[in-house]
């Protein structure tokens, strides 16, 4: 029976990779990370993203930078509702008074 020596799992940041790993990183995903990537939660509530990737030695876990856009948070602080409306009264009542006049006239 032959011993079987496991890999080694390891987490590691692409830009901390040696390169030439990073460089058969990129030969393995020609058309970027996107649909390789993979999001790990962390106990904190934090998260970051993966790619996995093999050699002969190290099963790896890559973290890749991404850049979040949220603009949509901005969006949810933003209070639509507040802005003044000027003159909205005054036609109101100018409303009222033309509907008094109509009800008024017999034709």
């Amino acid at each position: 029976m032959t011993k079987q020596t496991e890999k080694k799992h390891l987490v590691a940041s692409f830009n901390n990779l040696a390169p030439e790993l990073q460089d058969k990183l990129k030969e393995l995903y020609p058309a970027g990370f996107a649909d390789a990537m993979m999001r790990v939660d962390k106990p904190n509530g934090d998260f970051f993203y993966v790619v996995p990737f093999e050699t002969d030695e190290v099963s790896y876990m890559v973290k890749i930078d991404v850049k979040i856009d949220d603009l949509s948070e901005d969006d949810d602080d933003k209070d639509y509702y507040d802005d003044e409306i000027t003159g909205a009264d005054d036609l109101q009542e100018e409303q009222s008074q033309t509907e008094e006049l109509t009800d008024d006239v017999d034709i």
